[in-house]
């Protein structure tokens, strides 16, 4: 589709937007009816730690999604020479579970606690026995039952339990509601009736009767929908909360707001069985959606579903690329002294002298917990790099080794399915930060996995993308189309991607790199407790 087309296209509103927000960035994507994206936007914000509670201000949330969304606004002016005042669909999408509560006014009654707390052990504890099903300790409803174990005084008055993308959605619409995979971050699904486990909701009525509280659990939480179903229109306060100059027309069409997992599986095609995706940035999960059910519960493995209500097992990292952020930028900062450094050819040199080290890292061992990390069982997290005096100690060794650690807990969680579960997979796809830097992401996935992982040319647009597909789906698919049919027919069609086999040197050295890494992990205990 050509300039002229686009901007035509633009000026009659047949563009599909879809705006994400990330740990660290908030991103909006325009895209055509061939499903391509055509214009842009961001914000860079990031969580603070205030009263020991990782958490972003409503202010935060509101100044940051008006300036991306301004941002996107002024690359279609400056590209097309056309002002936003009308869209086809919306889709808004953000960083699952958490837990924002609001009384009767709609007022927000604690700071919003985000998936990044690892505070709610023993409410994830008693709900797993009691469901008989694995509650993390990041997911609404461990953070409600923590809260209510705390004896915080504002839960009885609590009329809504939203996310961070029910909140915005609610406020964009009017409407309560979550889509079924951001809904299943939040509490069980029966994905038998597309709806939240009623005999788990009882089991949870009962559990906190004598507290007599005015709501019962469905009361306050938001309402369940799939992927094709209409959210609710843009309203004209949502509209003047998105773009506060008055251009965007109300009315728009919104479909249900998604939580980054399923925003990932449908931009990497990753809705049918045996198929799988891994998102790494700022956290790193793994998705898998399986032919049948687990032989048993797993704390360190999630039972979602994909934005269709399928079962989907998952694999979630609270820590991925902080700490190998960190350290590229440390190299930045020093650099920086001898003249103007680009930051892209920054990542790109250090990220591909790691592929020149020794396959285990050559005895160096790094632990990237900026925050808790229950795969390994660690409620607190200390950025950790450790060394024998006689390991090879490389820059490409050091930044290998970082790589890996950026992986190493997500592979000890996947080696669960694959090894003792024996769950089956056709393909694995990689999007988000991690995989920028073509080749190099890839190939420790590959060799994490033991198994081929594929790149799709859109994996820098992450999650943005997804929820715009989904917003697509809802709003132009065929009577009786599949998620899954859309996706394979409308969009991925033509679309390439690079898919990387493992090398069985690289499969054979971070399997080399795990041993060392689960044999320091009393190192990394010992810095949580005295640091």
């Amino acid at each position: 589709m050509g300039m002229e087309n686009r901007a035509l296209a633009v000026r009659e509103g047949r563009t599909v937007l879809g705006i994400e927000f990330g740990s660290t960035r908030i991103k909006a994507v325009l895209v055509d009816e061939t499903h391509a994206p055509i214009a842009s936007g961001s914000h860079e914000w990031e969580n603070r730690l205030e009263n020991g509670i990782w958490t972003y201000s409503l202010e935060d949330i509101w100044t940051g999604l008006q300036d991306c969304y301004r941002d996107l606004a002024e690359d279609v002016k400056k590209q097309y020479g056309e002002d936003l005042t009308v869209i086809g669909a919306i889709g808004f999408s953000a960083m699952m579970h958490g837990y924002m509560v609001f009384d009767e006014k709609g007022e927000l009654m604690v700071p919003f606690r985000t998936w990044r707390n690892t505070i709610t052990e023993e409410a994830a504890a008693r709900l797993s026995e009691e469901f008989g099903f694995n509650i993390p300790q990041r997911w609404s409803i461990a953070h409600l039952y923590q809260a209510i174990l705390n004896n915080e005084d504002h839960v009885g008055r609590i009329s809504y339990l939203s996310t961070l993308a029910c909140y915005i959605h609610w406020k964009m619409t009017g409407q309560k509601v979550a889509g079924i995979g951001e809904a299943s971050g939040m509490f069980p699904i029966d994905s038998e009736t597309l709806d939240y486990d009623a005999k788990m909701m009882r089991s949870f009525d009962a559990l906190v009767e004598d507290r007599h509280f005015s709501w019962k659990l469905k009361d306050i939480l938001p309402k369940v929908l799939v992927a094709g179903q209409e959210g609710g229109r843009l309203t004209e306060e949502g509209a003047r909360l998105l773009d506060p100059s008055g251009k965007l027309q109300a009315g728009i069409p919104i479909c249900p707001p998604e939580g980054d997992a399923g925003t990932g599986m449908a931009a990497t095609r990753s809705v049918e069985k045996r198929t799988g995706n891994v998102s790494a940035g700022t956290s790193v999960f793994a998705m898998i959606v399986l032919e049948k059910p687990l032989a048993k519960m797993h704390p360190e493995i999630d039972m979602v579903t994909t934005p269709s209500g399928e079962p989907v097992a998952m694999v979630h990292c609270n820590n991925c690329t902080s700490d190998l952020n960190a350290w590229v930028n440390l190299f930045g900062e020093f650099l920086s002294l001898f003249g103007k450094l680009d930051r892209d050819s920054l990542y790109q040199t250090l990220y591909h002298k790691a592929m020149e080290g020794d396959k285990d890292c050559g005895g160096l061992v790094a632990y990237n917990y900026f925050s808790g990390e229950p795969v390994t069982g660690f409620e607190e997290g200390r950025p950790l790099f450790v060394r024998r005096p006689d390991s090879h100690f490389t820059l490409a060794n050091f930044m290998r080794a970082h790589l890996y650690s950026s992986l190493a807990a997500l592979k000890i969680g996947l080696d669960i399915l694959l090894k003792e579960e024996d769950v089956q997979i056709d393909s694995i796809t990689g999007h988000g930060g991690l995989f920028r830097t073509k080749g190099v992401g890839q190939s420790i996935l590959a060799a994490a996995m033991n198994a081929p992982i594929s790149v799709m040319e859109t994996a820098g647009e992450g999650g943005a993308w997804g929820v715009a597909l989904l917003a697509a789906y809802m709003r132009y698919r065929e009577e009786g189309q599949s998620l899954g049919a859309y996706l394979d027919q409308k969009v991925f069609a033509d679309r390439k991607a690079q898919t990387m086999h493992p090398d069985p040197a690289d499969v054979e050295g971070f399997d080399a790199f795990i041993v060392q890494y689960r044999a320091c992990l009393p190192v990394e205990r010992a810095a949580v407790d005295s640091l």
